[in-house]
């Protein structure tokens, strides 16, 4: 396996889904977790570099029944780690090797900042205690939450007029007020209100001269005024006197913060504070990537020394057929039937129809077929020094399964791919 920097590097993502799969199996919770960590065991054996592990918040199922339902056709459960410091713990005792990663965590529930800094803290320090003159890290992804009910709940809703007009906009400065709280407070800051940052809203904020006018209008209705303001304060979402978190001896070095946000201007923002790398996806089109990687080059935090391509993790569905009895093709066109089914599930629960375009522009952006197919497929799509998050549980509950195609995908495909790397011949 290439060390850090060294050439491709070989991440798994557990989404740990309690929903049914393309078959209409749905395991008990508890039989979910026996799965997940019969998986990580091996994941850890097999020599995968981070464990990364979908975290959730309140129920997808419940929500449904909400006045503005985020995903109104999902069935079960979108993800059953809803803790996920507690759960990385669990999987560091159970494990030698492997590090564990959030993907991603959301700062804005569960307390929001100030609560979600303090876990992390911790969790760093039962890690070291855990993992005593080793070098095995925690790494979290953190994010305002792909869901928005799951946020609700912990006060991220418009508070007046002005707000409700400016959202998403805004949200996406809340993100940033919640991060430098995060942030300023793992590093040991003493934070409060008062050395918050402040959000205003501009119009670089907005898509369209339209959206902005909304916004002008609105806060001229609520406040009375004649004259459209060209900047608008926000009163700030966390209202504190000072604070600092505990345990304040945290083994930082251990720690490493990946954001999951596509905006330019917040992963330059972030990188204020501290060392903050980037999540993207294998779907995302080649330009952003490497303009992402030229932004980062120059903005990433000197503290986390020279930016690599291995600091940006990239997700790819991985459909990997290497069954026995079955010729090469026979397993190429296995694979591609598991895919489409897989997919076809995901899209129905999702958006509640099945769009046949969405489930073969996925398949095309997935690694599908026998293990020289997808093999060939890594090499084409991804750069050399790409890290790659290889999602195996995606709408499968079949646990021998799920095994069986990781090592194909580490015994088979990675030592194909590192030949070909070696050997020039990619």
């Amino acid at each position: 396996m290439a060390e850090p920097g060294e050439g491709m590097e070989h991440d798994i993502f557990f989404s740990i889904s309690h929903t049914p799969d393309h078959s209409g199996a749905v395991p008990s919770e508890a039989v979910m977790f026996d799965h997940y960590f019969d998986q990580l065991r091996l994941a850890d054996e097999l020599g995968f570099g981070v464990a990364w592990v979908a975290q959730a918040h309140l129920s997808t199922e419940t929500q449904k029944s909400n006045a503005k339902p985020v995903v109104p056709h999902w069935p079960g459960e979108v993800g059953l780690c809803t803790d996920f410091p507690q759960l990385a713990l669990e999987s560091f005792r159970c494990t030698s090797r492997i590090d564990l990663g959030s993907a991603v965590l959301s700062i804005f529930a569960a307390g929001g900042p100030i609560a979600q800094a303090e876990r992390i803290a911790n969790t760093l320090t039962h890690l070291e205690r855990i993992d005593r003159g080793g070098t095995r890290r925690l790494h979290i992804g953190f994010a305002s939450g792909r869901f928005e009910f799951m946020a609700r709940p912990y006060g991220i809703v418009p508070r007046d007029e002005v707000e409700a007009a400016s959202w998403p906009a805004l949200r996406g400065q809340i993100f940033l007020e919640a991060a430098s709280i995060f942030l300023r407070l793992l590093r040991g800051d003493v934070v409060s209100e008062a050395t918050a940052r402040p959000t205003v809203l501009t119009r670089d904020l907005f898509r369209s001269d339209e959206d902005w006018q909304a916004v002008q209008a609105a806060a001229m209705d609520r406040d009375g005024s004649e004259a459209a303001m060209d900047a608008i304060p926000i009163a700030p979402r966390y209202a504190f006197e000072e604070v600092r978190i505990v345990p304040k001896e945290a083994p930082l070095e251990r720690l490493i913060l990946v954001a999951g946000t596509h905006d330019p201007k917040a992963q330059v923002e972030l990188n204020t504070h501290l060392p903050v790398r980037v999540f993207n996806l294998s779907i995302t089109a080649p330009d952003v990537i490497d303009a992402t990687h030229e932004r980062m080059s120059a903005c990433f935090h000197p503290d986390g020394g020279p930016w690599e391509r291995g600091h940006m993790p990239r997700t790819v569905f991985v459909f990997v057929n290497d069954e026995e009895g079955l010729t090469a093709e026979e397993q190429r066109e296995a694979a591609k039937r598991e895919a489409e089914a897989a997919l076809a599930a995901y899209w129905t629960a999702l958006e509640g129809t099945l769009d046949p375009s969405k489930v073969e522009r996925a398949t095309n952006n997935a690694l599908v077929g026998n293990v020289q197919d997808v093999a060939q497929q890594m090499l084409h799509r991804f750069h050399p020094e790409d890290r790659i998050m290889a999602w195996f549980d995606f709408f499968n509950h079949d646990n021998e399964r799920v095994k069986r195609n990781m090592r194909a995908y580490m015994e088979g495909v990675v030592p194909l791919v590192e030949r070909a790397l070696s050997e020039g011949t990619a």
